[in-house]
């Protein structure tokens, strides 16, 4: 068994697809639209076949709140995994990204922790 497709809500479907290809690097891979949303799945160009994020829009009355309870708490969203945590963090950080916090290293894993303007937290992490 594989993951194909896990999510993210979104506050604004446009706004963060912008994000998640143009600052952190992400690829569209579809976008169909379904009434007034649209699907939207991104890859990494590291795995254009590999497991999809759906920018899921934040319109159901459960999703407002189980967000802001996740922020409160400093809880990620979801978790990408890179190469040089250190090192993308100051790329992110000179394209304007706010980290809530900056890289950690915990034994033989780093994460730092960022803010998609979409409403969620979303961690970096390394494990060597």
């Amino acid at each position: 068994m594989k993951i194909h497709l896990t999510s993210v809500f979104v506050d604004d479907q446009e706004k963060a697809l912008r994000f998640y290809t143009d600052v952190l690097g992400f690829v569209q891979k579809h976008d169909v639209p379904l009434g007034k949303d649209r699907w939207i799945t991104v890859v990494s160009p590291e795995e254009p076949n590999g497991t999809e994020l759906l920018l899921e829009p934040s319109g159901h009355p459960a999703v407002q709140p189980y967000k802001t309870a996740l922020v409160h708490d400093g809880i990620p969203a979801a978790s990408f995994a890179v190469d040089d945590v250190r090192a993308e963090y100051e790329r992110l950080r000179g394209l304007g990204v706010f980290f809530t916090q900056e890289p950690l290293e915990m034994g033989s894993v780093t994460t730092a922790v960022l803010d998609d303007t979409c409403g969620n937290l979303i961690q970096i992490v390394h494990s060597a």
